[in-house]
């Protein structure tokens, strides 16, 4: 009896240690798989932002990284009394808080079209989402002739209808709206497959009974289709947010940040700075800045949308 509880003791803890070695394995197998992306967000992601939080409190030259200085706050107190950085600042927050709610607008819309029962919806969804997956380089070349003040397509257009030609690009009124403008038409076909795919998810039999009840589209729109994309709705704002706050390729392609600065943002002259003009010191402390307004707003959106 002695020996078969012996037996059955040593084969239990036999398993046991085999079910722990199998656990330990999957382990080590499973952090295999996520090291390449850890090292890659370590090194492309967290290690440039720690360089940045240091090399803020320094005088700091590209082109001579051996006299690299340490100045504490003085980037910092430059940087608060820098007109630039408040103008890009303004930039910056003037395009987000125009872009954000006119784009995602103008998406919806897209997905109320493209979602109706036609023939031909799929080229909608091809048109409208054929610009997104375009260069933005290449678009913002193609705007800038069309916005051309002589030759331009669009000044052409405005002609026929009596309507002098206008500046655009070349304006510091006009800049901003312009590449707005422009943008709005570039990235509303990804919000519209965003909202196109939450509206396919509604359950029909909503609308059904709705219709019986005598609603027309107008409340079916205001009580059904809206409080059903909330969450979408919420996600695609905070994209879009993002994406506004970082706005770059654009003024940067299109007018260089002028005329007047009236284009310039907080992401171009931080490449401006770090770049052009070789203060890497000065640069990293916009970039903590700038990391620092974009934490903000999204938190701030996070709990705004929460509280609802």
């Amino acid at each position: 009896m002695q020996n078969v509880t012996t037996q059955v003791h040593t084969n239990t803890k036999s398993k046991v240690t085999s079910i722990g070695f199998q656990k330990r394995r999957e382990s080590i197998t499973g952090y295999s798989f996520i090291l390449p992306a850890v090292l890659l967000l370590f090194v492309f992601l967290l290690l440039p932002f720690l360089l940045a939080v240091v090399f803020g409190f320094t005088k700091f030259n590209l082109l001579r990284p051996d006299q690299i200085k340490f100045t504490g706050l003085d980037n910092y107190m430059l940087l608060f009394k820098d007109k630039l950085f408040y103008k890009s600042l303004y930039n910056t927050m003037y395009f987000t808080v125009i872009v954000v709610p006119v784009q995602s607008a103008v998406a919806l819309l897209l997905a109320l079209l493209v979602n109706n029962q036609l023939k031909i919806r799929n080229v909608f969804r091809i048109a409208y989402f054929s610009p997104v997956i375009t260069s933005m380089t290449v678009i913002a070349i193609l705007w800038i002739s069309l916005y051309n003040p002589n030759e331009g397509l669009i000044n052409s257009a405005l002609h026929l209808f009596g309507i002098p030609k206008q500046p655009f690009l070349r304006s510091a009124d006009q800049a901003m709206n312009s590449i707005i403008f422009m943008s709005v038409w570039q990235a509303a076909g990804y919000q519209m497959m965003i909202f196109l795919a939450g509206l396919q998810s509604i359950p029909k039999d909503l609308y059904e009974a709705s219709a019986m009840d005598g609603a027309n589209k107008f409340q079916q729109l205001k009580f059904i289709t809206i409080p059903s994309l909330y969450n979408v709705i919420v996600f695609v704002l905070t994209i879009t947010t993002i994406q506004a706050v970082k706005l770059f390729t654009q003024p940067y392609v299109m007018t260089g940040g002028g005329p007047e600065n009236s284009t310039r943002t907080l992401a171009l002259l931080i490449y401006q700075q770090g770049f052009q003009f070789r203060n890497a010191g000065y640069a990293s402390a916009v970039s903590v800045i700038f990391f620092l307004i974009v934490v903000a707003i999204s938190f701030s959106m996070k709990k705004f949308f929460k509280d609802r």
